[in-house]
């Protein structure tokens, strides 16, 4: 018999943020989160986030061990604001039992009755900027730090549980030996002289603050057409900056200025952190920062997180200015391998910008959805 306990305790979300770390010991290609960071994350005097959402986690017992965990979300903003009837759901873990997985999505949707939602989705986030889908395809490649990674039978689950899937993501990777710089070079000139254009490159975190506001006001505005997109608030910037930034290096973070110093795009990398994170198993002390630190100098590998143009310039090359840019970074760096991080399927837009590169989609995710009303 399956049995459910909410978390209510520091202890209990102990437990919640670590049962993946007893699922997937062993695994090669499973990547633990810092485990201060994680708890952090459903902190409500932390997260800003739950000023405009509300979560309760569970934890599914069977014999007196822990055998699930789900997170059960509701994004106000969302359903409020955007008429978006969503009871969302994730941090869904679970062994190979339809019982567990059917108790835990049970508990998800008898919430969403009770506050009118009409269907649930999951495995996503409180925002945008979260983790996001399950693995259906390419379960053998390492999961960087910023996705979910899960067994195989997963999928299995949502379908007996008659989920249907809402939507499809697609990751992919290219070798930055094979970019050719000519098919952005001679563009990238035109472009910046034409419409009146500077890049903004940074060697310190404190040059990049003045301009991360900016970042994520394009952000809100470059990814509002994007189906299910939560806009980001003033509260949640400076909580994403102090969380974000520091991991990041500044050299990777790429800005596109107008003549009057408007930003019309920007990029966002990260180094590859997950063979650190291994090291790590969750810990940031004694030895974790130096596993941190290590991977952020010398990692060969980069993933490109997040690019945004703004709407009256999209489809005009700016691209061809960022890529330019990094270009010249990752040479410096020696950088061998680019990843892409989920890429909504139906993103035409974002499609069209890494054609040149002949990526090559190396895992498939889905989100599932059921109606509940």
């Amino acid at each position: 018999m399956v049995t459910l306990k909410e978390v209510n305790s520091k202890k209990d979300l102990k437990a919640f943020v670590k049962f993946p770390f007893k699922l997937y010991k062993g695994s090669k290609y499973w990547v633990p989160p810092i485990i201060s960071q994680e708890m952090k994350t459903f902190d409500r005097n932390e997260n800003p986030v739950f000023n405009d959402a509300e979560a309760k986690l569970f934890l599914a017992y069977k014999n007196n061990e822990i055998v699930g965990r789900i997170a059960a979300i509701i994004n106000w903003l969302e359903v409020k604001g955007q008429n978006q009837k969503k009871m969302r759901f994730g941090w869904f873990d679970f062994i190979d039992d339809l019982e567990v997985s059917q108790t835990l999505l049970n508990e998800v949707e008898k919430i969403g009755k009770e506050n009118n939602l009409e269907y649930a989705e999951g495995p996503v986030g409180f925002s945008n900027l979260d983790k996001v889908g399950v693995i259906t395809e390419g379960f053998d490649a390492i999961a960087p730090m910023v996705t979910w990674y899960n067994y195989p039978y997963y999928a299995k689950h949502y379908e007996v549980a008659n989920y249907k899937i809402e939507k499809g993501y697609s990751e992919s990777k290219f070798s930055f030996s094979n970019v050719d710089p000519e098919t952005f070079f001679k563009a990238q000139e035109l472009i910046k002289r034409r419409y009146q254009l500077k890049a903004l490159r940074f060697t310190k975190t404190e040059e990049v603050m003045p301009y991360a506001d900016k970042m994520f006001d394009l952000f809100n505005e470059s990814y509002a057409s994007l189906s299910s997109f939560v806009a980001i608030n003033d509260i949640q910037k400076a909580y994403f900056k102090k969380k974000f930034i520091s991991f990041i290096n500044p050299e990777y973070i790429k800005f596109i200025v107008d003549k009057d110093d408007n930003m019309i795009g920007f990029a966002i990398v990260m180094p590859g952190f997950a063979k650190a994170l291994q090291k790590m198993k969750g810990k940031l002390f004694p030895f974790g920062f130096r596993h941190i630190l290590h991977a952020k100098r010398h990692s060969k590998d980069v993933i490109f997180y997040l690019i945004g143009i703004h709407p009256d310039y999209q489809n005009k090359g700016v691209h061809a200015v960022i890529f330019n840019e990094y270009y010249e970074t990752f040479k410096e760096k020696g950088i061998e391998t680019c990843y892409r991080t989920p890429e909504l399927d139906d993103n035409e837009a974002i499609h069209k910008i890494w054609k040149h590169f002949d990526p090559k989609v190396f895992r498939k995710r889905k989100t599932f959805r059921k109606h509940i009303a």
